[in-house]
């Protein structure tokens, strides 16, 4: 799609037009065929089209335009069929789902899609030789999963089977009421067993080293290429609601380059952050979309063989009470995003008897207090010493490296003996040394991977990679998986005292703001829905 200045210009239809690419003529000159283009930008890098091994939105975005799972998200983020060709037949007791695909459904080498590449795709991603990052998904869901991670039992003891070449059936080991809304993650995307072998070590390093069941094709990329394509799918089933021939897609770290682009034609989708949101809001083009997407910190305790000084409790809660988040994010990042005050975004899940939003039941949790910040923190320096150094871990795109230098400023006026020294990273490299625990502070976002609290909430479960460890938080999610997993009003109410536990009592982590989506969307473009969880944008519908 290639975006002309002058909306009025949108509804003609010539070369630069969005949804008008090159076409070709009759003997009298008249168009027969038009190939629809769109051009969209990634804030970073492609890093891997195995599904097994992705890490970042861009992963997630491709991913799920490229394959297709047993199910996907309409615009309202209600789980609809997709491969499958209904919802699952859930037992009573809640453990059993049995999953019935369509017919006819075919790779783009030309093997048919049958329940087998989904139990092989869930096999290998849990296997431990391979040491998958989301298979922590399956371990805390499905029958055996943590045994097989573990090494404890062999793959094929994980509770994931194909009856037939249409039927799948998975076992959980526990009642998961969120289970169908998770198959929506692309870990849990289909492998084609064939491709993976015939690749190896190589297997989606390349657009050329993987094949397709979903909407679209991957071309022109491989491993640390800042630009690729998708073509349209001719073997995909439904290729015929398939709009978009070409979306081409191209690295924009900083917002400025991604207005430039936008204005002169080279983007149809820009996302925008920080003061430049804001200056943008009268335009003609500004558009916010909702998300559950939040900014927050993590807080490492063990670096190393060494305690950080964030074990110390006194020093959390002193930089969690110390940051005015009204002034820091209406004023300072000023992009739409909006302050929170808890682990589980707004109008992400709701009471299951009243329909009440989560963040209006549980309420605010550790608002700014400047009077108890420094309490707090002279009992840390009482603890820890008259000064204390802590490093500030963020990306390097524009908003994170802005936000980390205006927590820095904030905090070291408050807290006299204290000094935060920031470093900014390329995204891969920051999640890398986040996973190896080799940082003091990461101020990084999160979404949630499915529409539950507790996926949110398990990231402080006892074993995480930021070193929290609390007895009663841990408790309480136990309760809430096991005691009242059937029980959903108990199940609420015991998440959000955990909730609680994690933010207000122990200050855990720190939570900084909600954002929105704020973008330049060319009026041409039609079908953009982002979602709440899963993948962060779907390209399937785009028109």
């Amino acid at each position: 799609m290639k975006k002309i200045k002058g909306i009025a210009l949108l509804t003609i239809c010539v070369s630069l037009l969005v949804g008008c690419g090159p076409s070709k003529e009759s003997e009298k000159g008249k168009t027969v065929s038009k190939e629809k283009t769109a051009s969209l930008m990634s804030l970073s890098e492609l890093t891997t089209l195995d599904a097994a091994g992705m890490l970042d939105f861009p992963d997630a975005i491709a991913l799920s335009a490229v394959y297709e799972g047993l199910y996907s998200l309409n615009e309202k983020d209600e789980v609809i069929p997709a491969a499958a060709k209904e919802l699952p037949e859930i037992s009573e007791d809640g453990l059993t789902y049995t999953i019935k695909l369509r017919e006819d459904m075919e790779w783009s080498n030309g093997d048919p899609v049958t329940a087998k590449d989904f139990e092989y795709s869930w096999k290998r991603l849990t296997d431990p030789e391979n040491g998958y990052i989301y298979s922590f998904l399956v371990q805390e869901t499905i029958k055996n999963g943590a045994a097989v991670a573990s090494g404890e039992m062999p793959v094929d003891e994980l509770g994931v089977e194909a009856v037939d070449e249409l039927t799948l059936k998975v076992e959980l080991f526990e009642p998961k009421p969120f289970f169908t809304s998770l198959l929506t993650f692309p870990t849990f995307l289909p492998q084609n067993e064939n491709a993976v072998e015939e690749f190896v070590d190589n297997y989606g390093t390349s657009g050329d080293t993987v094949v397709y069941n979903g909407a679209f094709t991957i071309e022109n990329w491989s491993q640390t290429d800042t630009t690729w394509e998708l073509h349209k799918n001719d073997s995909y089933w439904d290729t015929g609601n398939v709009a978009m021939d070409v979306i081409y897609y191209q690295t924009v770290k900083e917002p400025s380059t991604a207005i430039n682009l936008f204005e002169d034609g080279s983007l149809d989708l820009a996302f925008l952050s920080g003061t430049l949101a804001q200056m943008n809001q009268d335009h003609e083009a500004f558009k916010t979309y909702p998300t559950s997407t939040m900014n927050y910190i993590r807080l490492n305790q063990k670096r190393g063989d060494k305690e950080t000084p964030l074990a110390n409790e006194n020093l959390r809660k002193a930089l969690a009470l110390g940051i005015d988040k009204e002034t820091l994010i209406n004023n300072v990042i000023a992009d739409g995003s909006v302050p929170l005050y808890g682990m589980i975004t707004e109008g992400f899940v709701k009471n299951p008897s009243t329909d009440v939003d989560f963040r209006k039941d549980a309420g605010d949790l550790m608002k700014f207090n400047k009077a108890e910040a420094q309490k707090y923190w002279q009992a840390a320096q009482k603890e820890l010493g008259e000064t204390i150094t802590l490093d500030l871990m963020t990306t390097d795109a524009d908003n994170y490296k802005k936000l980390g230098e205006s927590l820095q400023g904030e905090w070291q006026n408050l807290f006299e003996g204290l000094t935060v020294e920031v470093r900014s990273l390329p995204t891969e490299s920051a999640l890398n040394l986040s996973r190896e625990s080799d940082y003091d502070m990461f101020l990084i976002y999160w979404a949630p991977d499915y529409q539950d609290p507790i996926s949110t909430l398990n990231m402080l479960y006892t074993g995480n990679d930021r070193n929290y460890s609390n007895a009663k938080y841990d408790e309480l999610l136990d309760k809430a998986s096991k005691d009242y997993a059937l029980d959903l009003d108990k199940r609420w109410e015991t998440l959000i005292e955990a909730e609680r536990v994690a933010i207000e009592d122990t200050a855990g982590m720190i939570v900084l703001s909600q954002n929105q989506q704020t973008v330049l969307q060319n009026p041409a473009l039609e079908g953009v829905t982002f979602h709440t969880f899963a993948a962060q944008l779907s390209l399937k519908d785009l028109k």
